[in-house]
């Protein structure tokens, strides 16, 4: 079994403890007080408890650290050099609808660059975890990702932009180019969990448009560490900035990158 970094044990810890209160809030769902963000984007009180267990843990732990979170935003630390990227509940839509398909993600950030990432998902307790260059882990085992080589055998995962978003035209093509590619798109819910499941070899690849940092950057690291290519839709390293992901193996990387191009290109014109 492999040695968790003191990283690694503080951000384990922190995802345990918060992920007690998610059981909880999932247990009595339809009490739970829930708001409206935008078009298909809801937090609720156990969102808001998981991001405070959260940043109280991780703050006790490395007091000087900055942190950037899905609720409360940027918080500057005295220590500049590193920062926790944090999102208390990935898949909050299928946790208010009693999907159990979601997650906690922690992404360490030093000088600029993911060095550590976490994703946890409770219902299951499967923990992803990943050190720059010192592979990736699902609980105690090695990760890597898949080795299926052709297209037509492939399960790609996706996300879909939100109501009224203007990428969803572009989404809908590049969506109906890959369906018509490989052996099926799973949309699963929850952007962090995707690309733990590339990591694991269950998703050959994955794709989305728009994402956040707090969605991507544990799960990033997580594909890079098993063996797997990530990049923007251009074939560029702007995910963080830009929100734009694709990730696979080695084989599947650059023709899901061709197809998405090729799909985007031929959209018709609004």
């Amino acid at each position: 079994m492999p040695v968790r970094s003191p990283t690694l044990n503080v951000m384990a810890n922190a995802a345990l403890k918060a992920a007690r209160g998610l059981i909880r809030g999932f247990g009595e769902v339809e009490q739970l007080q829930v708001s409206v963000k935008g078009p298909g984007d809801f937090v609720s009180t156990a969102d808001l408890k998981a991001e405070r267990t959260l940043k109280a843990e991780l703050t006790r732990a490395r007091p000087g650290y900055g942190l950037l979170s899905e609720e409360g935003g940027g918080t500057a630390g005295s220590d500049s050099r590193h920062r926790w990227i944090v999102d208390p509940l990935d898949g909050t839509t299928n946790f208010l609808h009693g999907i159990p398909h979601f997650s906690i993600s922690i992404a360490l950030e030093r000088d600029g660059e993911v060095v550590a990432g976490l994703v946890y998902d409770p219902t299951r307790d499967e923990m992803f975890s990943a050190e720059k260059g010192a592979g990736a882990f699902l609980n105690d085992r090695r990760l890597r990702v898949s080795a299926r080589r052709r297209l037509d055998e492939a399960v790609i995962a996706t996300g879909i932009p939100a109501l009224q978003s203007e990428a969803q035209e572009t989404y809908l093509a590049t969506l109906a180019a890959v369906m018509a590619a490989t052996a099926g798109v799973r949309r699963l819910g929850s952007a962090a969990l995707d690309l733990a499941y590339v990591a694991a070899g269950r998703c050959d690849g994955f794709w989305e448009f728009g994402l956040s940092p707090w969605d991507v950057a544990a799960g990033l690291l997580l594909v890079r560490e098993a063996g797997g290519y990530v990049s923007d839709l251009s074939g560029g390293q702007t995910m963080m900035a830009s929100g734009d992901v694709l990730a696979a193996n080695d084989h599947l990387h650059l023709p899901l990158a061709v197809l998405l191009k090729e799909a985007r290109r031929a959209r018709p014109a609004a």
